[in-house]
Parts: structure tokens; C-alpha cells; sequence
């Protein structure tokens, strides 16, 4: 039995979306991510303007009077969210947690696919798989996504992000779109995510926080590690050590962008303290002018 504020939160994570599937992303996501190819959709006349390599020369000499093979995009994609659940995800500096973000741009990522008429998949890992849900359409398939991601409570508290990865490799028959949504606080993962990359169609999107590089200077405070327990105390008034830890932070964060631009990676860097449409647009524009 799912709790009623369970149910009371997808329903609001439902209408909330739906607004900006409708308003804000109508069009942007059929626009930038493509069918499969192109299909035979029917056979009519000839008309003015029409490109003559399109015409199906059988029918033009059986009626003898031009026809034209007309073809569509072939639209159905499969797409598959894949969503990081360790314990690194339960922070936030302001109103809601990185977790809680991700599952918001989940859902909206899965309305606008079913309102394309795409399926929508789930894969939710840890440093395993903890949780794998095929791919279907329909309203009722996404709002169990998003149960799930509101719900679901997963066995281990750490990361291992290749596990996830490797798991699509293996499953994944059919070429798809991959929305891979984590912190990426994992080391080791690069190579499994630039085969992923080949095969399919992979945007990765970064949760991050600016606290967690920002340290405030209250004194000292024990630090703990949310995935393995380990506890440090720190003085955050020794501004060598802030700096030095800030700069750790920041080129970690640097070198995954380099390395994802390198692999052709798209990548979208969503600060859980802001709104996450901006970055979301923006990115939908600049697939948009890449493919047109």
C-alpha cells in the first residue's frame, strides 16, 4: 500500500511538469531528439515542388501519370532514465535535495517522451542495480516511474556507477535515448560511459550543489562521508584548507566536462539550489542548432 503523501507528491509532481512539458518544452523535445529513420507512409500524385528522386516509377507507368513515394519519421524512440540513487543524492543547501530535483526533471523528461508517444524505461542504481522497469508508454507507465523514484528505498548507500552502465550495455538491444541523472562523485566509470555514448544516444545530467564546494566559515565541524560513513573534523576558518578543498571540488567537476566534451558527451550541470528550466532549455536549444 502506497502512503497518501506519496500519491499527494506524484500528483503534484504530475501537474507541476505537465505545466512545463505544455508550456515551456512544447515542441523542444520532438524537435531534438530524432526518430529511427524514415518509414513508408503512402503513395499519391505528383505534385508542383515535389522532388522528382521520390517518385515511385511503378505506379507512375501503371497509371501513367506521375506518383510520388511519401515517407515520415519513423517517431517512436525508446527512452531510458537512469538514475543514481546513493546516499550522496540526500543533500541540499536550500529547499529540496539533489534526489528530489532529479526525480522532478525525471518526470518531466518522461511526460514530454509519452506526449511524443516514445516509451519510457527506469534503471535506479547504487554501486548495483537496485531497481530495472522496461520500457512503455502511457500516463499510468510514467507516474509508477515516478512512484518508484519517490518510493523506493535501495539497499545500498554507495556508488558505482559502471555497475549501471554495464548493465545497459548488456540489456539495451535497441538503440535509445540515455538520460543518466547523478552527481557522478565515482571514479572509473569513463569507459563503460563512452561505449554507452556510442551505441546510444546519452545525455548525462550532473546534480550538483554549490555548498558542497563552498564551505561556510563557521569553525570546527565533523564532516561525514553520506556514503561511507567516515567521519573528519574540519576547521572551516583555515582558509588554506577551504581553498584547497574548493579547488579539489572544482577540478573534479572540470575534468568530467573536458572528458565529456572529448567523448562527444552532451552534459547539462543542474545546481539544486536554482531552477532547473533554464539549463534544461538551454540545452534543448543547443541540440536544436546542432541539428537543423
Amino acid at each position: 500500500m502506497i502512503p497518501k503523501e506519496i500519491l499527494k507528491k506524484v500528483r503534484y509532481i504530475e501537474l507541476h511538469t505537465r505545466h512545463l512539458v505544455n508550456d515551456v518544452f512544447s515542441g523542444e523535445y520532438h524537435s531534438v531528439f530524432k526518430g529511427q529513420g524514415m518509414e513508408f507512409a503512402e503513395v499519391r500524385e505528383y505534385q508542383y515542388g515535389d522532388d522528382i528522386r521520390t517518385i515511385d516509377w511503378n505506379v507512375t507507368a501503371r497509371y501513367n501519370h506521375p506518383f510520388v513515394k511519401i515517407h515520415e519519421e519513423e517517431r517512436e524512440l525508446n527512452v531510458m532514465l537512469v538514475v543514481d540513487a546513493s546516499k550522496s543524492g540526500a543533500f541540499g543547501s536550500k529547499e529540496k535535495f539533489k534526489s528530489e530535483i532529479a526525480t522532478e526533471i525525471c518526470a518531466l523528461l518522461a511526460f514530454s517522451a509519452i506526449k511524443n508517444n516514445d516509451k519510457v524505461g527506469l534503471l535506479i542504481f547504487t554501486d548495483k542495480v537496485e531497481k530495472y522497469i522496461p520500457s512503455h508508454k502511457g500516463r499510468g507507465h510514467v507516474l509508477r516511474v515516478i512512484r518508484e523514484l519517490l518510493y523506493f528505498k535501495p539497499e545500498s548507500i554507495q556508488t558505482n556507477i559502471s555497475n549501471g552502465l554495464e548493465y545497459l550495455l548488456k540489456g539495451l538491444k535497441r538503440r535509445s535515448i540515455v538520460f543518466v541523472v547523478s552527481d557522478f562523485d565515482d571514479d572509473d566509470f569513463m569507459k563503460p560511459l563512452r561505449v554507452l555514448n556510442q551505441k546510444h544516444d546519452v545525455v548525462a545530467i550532473q546534480m550538483l550543489d554549490k555548498r558542497e564546494q563552498e564551505l561556510p566559515p563557521v569553525g570546527l565541524i565533523k564532516m561525514r562521508d553520506a556514503e561511507t560513513g567516515e567521519d573528519i573534523w574540519v576547521n572551516t576558518l583555515d582558509r588554506n584548507f577551504t581553498k584547497l578543498y574548493s579547488e579539489y571540488i572544482e577540478d573534479k567537476r572540470r575534468k568530467f566536462s573536458k572528458e565529456a566534451k572529448t567523448m562527444n558527451l552532451d552534459l547539462v550541470q543542474i545546481d539544486a539550489g536554482e531552477s532547473y528550466v533554464e539549463p534544461l532549455v538551454k540545452f534543448f536549444k543547443m541540440r536544436e542548432r546542432r541539428y537543423r
